[in-house]
């Protein structure tokens, strides 16, 4: 089937998040899938599930979204992703995300080269190549995109650097953070020296045309060819974490994709980040209008 009208995918890991007291849908992607819909895009999450009951809520989940369940793959033998999430005193979350489940064996389909090759924007990250089966798949699936967005989005132990290195090779656009920035140079035996150099280092080494450092409460940076745009961080009181470097790459593909300017996609960014960060977990219930007036109270 062919996709006519604009629309966007996220590919890799769906899961659910096991908090000591609840239970919330998550990964990377899906979040970002979450924020771009509450945006207004249609988006088309690419993963797998389990032939099971946190499969069948997922899907419920994206239904709920008005998210496609369409290219959701059912794995009849490895079961629905969770991930064991624990909070310190800071509110900052850790995770331990378990192996061997369905979103490591993400198959590409015939029909994946016709979704890519007409999709806006192709979102993924580098957690979900950690197994052979979806990295070969994701591998080929980067052959069809026309822009291709890549999360770098470290998740211990499943760290593979020279994977890494071949994903920013392929993407258009790069968003990491500052520790993720140092990690990558120490890799390519390049010495940190400041923000800047180190990122027109990544930028010159692999080609990559734009690239976003986030760097938490103080804020981000847009690396467009040889220019650079800076924003802070919109200060709030912390509910959590959990998603909010999610939030901000959905807010600021919302605008990115609309062709504003570097500094409308900025402030869209940091405001959608701020705006989760100031909620509890990733995928809180809102509405636009409510972001629009969060971004009218901080007077973004």
């Amino acid at each position: 089937m062919k996709n006519t009208s604009p629309y966007v995918v996220c590919f890799g890991e769906i899961l659910w998040d096991i908090f000591p007291d609840y239970q919330r849908a998550g990964g990377a992607p899906f979040n970002v899938a979450y924020h771009l819909s509450k945006m207004g895009y249609d988006v088309k999450m690419l993963s797998r599930i389990g032939y099971d009951d946190l499969g069948d809520r997922l899907i419920s989940r994206l239904s709920d979204w008005n998210i496609t369940s369409e290219y959701i793959q059912i794995d009849p033998h490895q079961p629905t992703s969770t991930v064991m999430a624990t909070f310190d005193e800071n509110n900052e979350a850790s995770y331990e995300i378990v192996s061997n489940i369905a979103w490591d064996f993400i198959e590409e389909l015939p029909s994946h080269k016709d979704l890519l090759a007409h999709a806006e924007a192709f979102v993924f990250g580098s957690l979900c190549a950690r197994s052979e089966t979806t990295r070969k798949t994701l591998l080929q699936l980067l052959e069809y995109p026309k822009l291709k967005v890549f999360d770098v989005n470290f998740r211990p132990p499943f760290i593979d650097t020279q994977l890494i290195c071949d994903l920013l090779a392929k993407a258009n656009i790069v968003k990491l953070n500052k520790a993720e920035l140092k990690q990558i140079l120490e890799f390519l035996n390049h010495i940190y020296t400041d923000e800047e150099e180190g990122v027109q280092f990544l930028q010159h080494t692999f080609n990559i045309p734009e690239l976003i450092l986030t760097k938490g409460s103080k804020g981000a940076k847009y690396f467009v060819g040889n220019r650079e745009y800076a924003y802070g961080a919109v200060p709030v009181k912390v509910g959590d974490t959990v998603g909010s470097g999610d939030s901000f790459l959905a807010g600021f593909l919302s605008k990115r994709l609309a062709g504003n300017s570097p500094e409308e996609i900025m402030k869209q960014a940091v405001s959608l980040g701020a705006f989760i960060t100031s909620k509890n977990g990733a995928c809180p219930e809102y509405t636009q209008k409510e972001f629009l007036n969060f971004r009218k109270q901080h007077h973004i």
